[in-house]
């Protein structure tokens, strides 16, 4: 069954089940583009790998236990009766701390790259973005300074940010965005070497994923990834429907007027009360 949403589904901007999402998007992307643009060209998928810090707000820096630094009193036939206790600082003991390891954890991060066959320079990159591309953070400033580094060079630059949560992160500016129609979903297709121009594709809930229009070396045309269609296959071969729960909201902020939408649109389709 496919998804109940005509184009993203919301449920799996789950940081838990996006990461198999991402490689499906990824996979399927290339595929789609590989028999439009061989053999002139070949579309592969790179990896980007780098060292997340474990984040702050889910493991303490120090936990403190009680430990007594003596051993209690005898206790009289008289005290065993009931009564009030009453501890003192010293009785009860320093806290001491516990000495915590917490390894860095080791980020792997798909990509796609065009490149020409022959030569095999870097013709066009496309990103589909991730959480740890728009947390704070190391996997935020790698993402920033290779987006930078394609929007400097002669290299097409794709974004696909299907997750509303998060920094501000694709290459247009922050005030750009906001001059957009309202949108939840955002591609960005930059065209080298004019890196300040973009083609941009604001895509509210509610809609179908767009075809998106990927740039090659001119005087070749532009190839088409139809992204409905690739979703939709990660979304059938992910078998998602198995353990996704439409009767629960999802696990990220609607507006109030999506909320509205998706339960009606929920409860259209029998998938809620």
């Amino acid at each position: 069954m496919p998804s109940p949403f005509p184009g993203m589904d919301p449920y799996l901007e789950d940081p838990v089940r996006w990461p198999d999402l991402h490689h499906s998007l990824i996979t399927y992307i290339r595929n789609a583009l590989q028999p439009q643009v061989r053999p002139r060209y070949h579309a592969r998928i790179g990896e980007r790998i780098y060292i997340l810090q474990p984040p702050r707000a889910l493991y303490p820096d120090v936990l403190l236990i009680r430990r007594p630094i003596r051993e209690p009193s005898p206790v009289s036939a008289y005290a065993q009766a009931p009564q009030v206790a009453v501890t003192t600082e010293e009785e009860e003991g320093e806290l001491e701390p516990i000495i915590l390891t917490l390894p860095p954890v080791e980020h792997r991060e798909p990509f796609i790259e065009i490149v020409h066959a022959a030569g095999e320079e870097v013709v066009t990159v496309i990103e589909v973005l991730s959480p740890a591309n728009k947390t704070p953070g190391e996997g935020h400033r790698l993402y920033h300074r290779k987006q930078q580094e394609i929007l400097n060079s002669n290299a097409h630059l794709v974004e696909i940010d299907l997750l509303v949560e998060g920094l501000h992160t694709v290459a247009i500016s922050e005030e750009g965005k906001a001059s957009l129609p309202s949108h939840r979903y955002l591609v960005s297709v930059n065209r080298a070497p004019d890196k300040y121009r973009f083609e941009v594709y604001p895509i509210p809930l509610q809609r179908r994923l767009p075809h998106i229009r990927v740039p090659l070396r001119e005087p070749d045309p532009d190839v088409m990834v139809d992204l409905q269609a690739v979703f939709t296959q990660c979304y059938d071969d992910g078998g998602y429907e198995d353990f996704i729960d439409y009767r629960q909201p999802p696990p990220v902020a609607l507006s109030p007027e999506e909320a509205a939408w998706v339960d009606g649109l929920l409860r259209g389709k029998g998938l809620r009360n």
